[in-house]
């Protein structure tokens, strides 16, 4: 019998400015309309495009640990924390402090980044991403397992690290990447795995699809399938007068009352889906309170 839905909210990364009232109001908001998890991107600096400026977001570990303080019960992650942003010791005393101050809320979600003007902006390397990556990701999930780590790598080095205090539990690891190498270094270790909605046409058709070949890559990885949870982004368009991100047209998102909407996670859930995090245009308080509707006609 499958599981419930688990039904995620993104809150705001650049669709505007958001200041930090407005961004602990709406994760609040989305606690009592009953949404399981909340989540912020992971980017420092997006390149003037089109009509866009240039613009970036707040810093991702900061907004979650004041999140973790005036949240109380949903779950809190990075969609998903760039690896190559800091040294993976830190980035995993960082995990565990937000993790200790959620009280076990956080999961972490994990990926190699893929904006370069980031990268160049900031002054991180960019090249060799997915074997960076690799190191330290193996840093990474030895140290929030308990573990002492010591690792001589070609880009990371580390020598019997420790976290001190000791994490409270071993903080759940998603992966966010289609990238068949990062899937074979990662699926034998992590409990999740993420993808952006326009990996798979927003559709539970796409979703299907993309979901089958992840399960091949677990099998080929070692592991059994069903001990990877499978989450999807999902763009959803609530006012096309106020909306705020680009409409993709090889991505185009659900629109609807809360019947319409609360049937396509249904499918969503049937393609394969344990979770579906919400990207919501306009994301605003109202909107947050509109999906409270669909949230109760969903079988959790």
């Amino acid at each position: 019998m499958p599981r419930p839905l688990r039904v995620g909210l993104q809150l705001p990364e650049v669709e505007r400015v958001v200041e930090w009232p407005e961004v602990a109001a709406l994760a609040q908001a989305a606690e009592r309309a009953g949404f399981d998890s909340i989540w912020l991107g992971d980017h420092l600096l997006y390149p003037e495009e089109d009509d866009r400026p240039e613009r970036g977001p707040r810093e991702v570990w900061t907004l979650l640990s004041g999140l973790a303080a005036v949240t109380r019960r949903v779950q809190l992650g990075p969609l998903v924390a760039c690896a190559g942003f800091h040294p993976p010791a830190v980035l995993a005393k960082m995990a565990a402090t937000v993790d200790e101050i959620s009280g076990g809320r956080l999961i972490l979600g994990l990926g190699s980044g893929w904006n370069e003007y980031e990268f160049r902006a900031f002054g991180i390397p960019f090249d060799r991403r997915v074997s960076r990556f690799d190191e330290a990701f193996t840093i990474v999930r030895g140290l929030l397992a308990g573990d002492r780590v010591t690792l001589a790598g070609r880009w990371w080095q580390v020598d019997d690290a420790v976290l001190l205090p000791p994490p409270r539990r071993r903080v759940p690891l998603m992966i966010g990447s289609n990238g068949p190498r990062t899937l074979a270094l990662t699926l034998p270790h992590v409990d999740a795995w993420n993808t952006w909605y326009d990996a798979y046409g927003n559709t539970a058709a796409g979703f299907a699809t993309l979901n089958g070949e992840i399960t091949a890559a677990a099998v080929a990885a070692g592991r059994s399938p069903e001990a990877i949870d499978r989450s999807a982004c999902v763009h959803v368009l609530l006012d096309r007068a106020a909306g705020e991100r680009p409409i993709l047209p090889d991505a185009p998102p659900l629109e609807g009352g809360p019947d319409e909407l609360a049937t396509a996670l249904r499918d969503l859930a049937d393609a394969g889906a344990d979770e579906a995090i919400l990207v919501v245009d306009p994301i605003t308080l109202s909107s947050v309170e509109r999906l409270g509707e669909v949230l109760t006609r969903l079988d959790r």
